[in-house]
Order: C-alpha cells, then sequence, then structure tokens
C-alpha cells in the first residue's frame, strides 16, 4: 500500500494499472500474502521508476534515481483505460448483442 500512496493512487486503480483482478491487491494486503513474480514482473513494467529490491524485500528507496518521477493519472485517463480494457474483452457476439439491446431500447423510446 506504500506504493500505492507513493503513486497516489487508490488500489483499485492500480490493480487496473498492472492488470490484476479486482480488488486482487486488498485481498493481498487482507490476508498478508506475497504477490506473485509475475505481478511484480507487471509492476516494474508499468513502473519502471519503482526499485525492485524495495518492492521484493522492502529495503532501501521506494524509487530509482534518475527515473521519471511516477505518473499521476487523471480520473479521465483511468476511465478511458478501463473503457478500453473492457472493450477489448468483449468479444464480437457480446457486442452484436449489445448493439441489438440498445437498438431495442431506442425503438422502445419511440
Amino acid at each position: 500500500m506504500l506504493l500505492i500512496s507513493a503513486l497516489n493512487m487508490s488500489a483499485r486503480q492500480f490493480d487496473i494499472s498492472i492488470g490484476t483482478a479486482n480488488g486482487y491487491i486488498l485481498r493481498m494486503q487482507k490476508n498478508n500474502a506475497s504477490v506473485g513474480s509475475d505481478v511484480i514482473e507487471r509492476i516494474i513494467k508499468e513502473y519502471p521508476q519503482v526499485n525492485l529490491i524495495w518492492l521484493i524485500t522492502g529495503k532501501g528507496d521506494m524509487f530509482i534515481e534518475n527515473q521519471p518521477k511516477p505518473k499521476v493519472r487523471s480520473v479521465k485517463e483511468i476511465e478511458s483505460y478501463i473503457d478500453n480494457r473492457l472493450k477489448s474483452q468483449w468479444s464480437d457476439e457480446k457486442k452484436a448483442l449489445l448493439d441489438e439491446i440498445l437498438r431495442e431500447i431506442e425503438e422502445a423510446k419511440k
């Protein structure tokens, strides 16, 4: 949670930014569980300024010097990211069904 606070993000925003399931980070914290190496890799890929040694051991500085400062995302950027992720996960069949439902709603309004 220290990293998430330093990045000025919510746990949900952080989960989305690294591509983990909703509530993943909070569940790991609540259960005092370790995150997997795949999640550590995602964090470092998304936030290269994070010190890997600190991330794994908690020792040293949180951020690597001479790296860009953590990027603070706006609500609009986060919403756009969520929207794009959702759209990419929907199959063509789901999109067609959604379009059909929206057409039916519009027809019912007339």
